[in-house]
């Protein structure tokens, strides 16, 4: 059994096999964006949450050291503890250091 095609069927079959090709990638290209998209969403909720966790939890002991204690030592370290610890992270936050552009598959870091 032989099969005869002629020249156009070849090219036309490789055309087909070359857009199946084209087609796969950029399906593939679409899923990972959306899946870095989704990422990143992901990221800023979860830190959002603990943000929101940890500033109800200083609140919270803060307004028990300035209702129920005495001691203005206490006081100033409640008060200021929390105020040195976003200070900094603010300054380290805001701080640009270096601008990293995106990076291509065979560069260095």
């Amino acid at each position: 059994m032989t099969i005869n095609l002629t020249v156009t069927q070849v090219l036309a079959g490789l055309g087909v096999l070359l857009a199946l090709v084209t087609v796969w990638r950029a399906g593939s290209r679409k899923a990972k964006a959306a899946a870095n998209t989704a990422r990143v969403g992901a990221r800023l909720l979860s830190l959002t949450g603990r943000v929101v966790v940890t500033a109800g939890a200083i609140v919270g002991v803060q307004w028990l050291v300035i209702t129920h204690g005495r001691d203005s030592t206490l006081l100033w370290a409640v008060l200021g503890l929390p105020a040195l610890f976003s200070a900094y992270t603010l300054t380290k936050a805001l701080t640009v250091t270096a601008v990293d552009g995106p990076r291509r598959r065979g560069d260095r870091r």
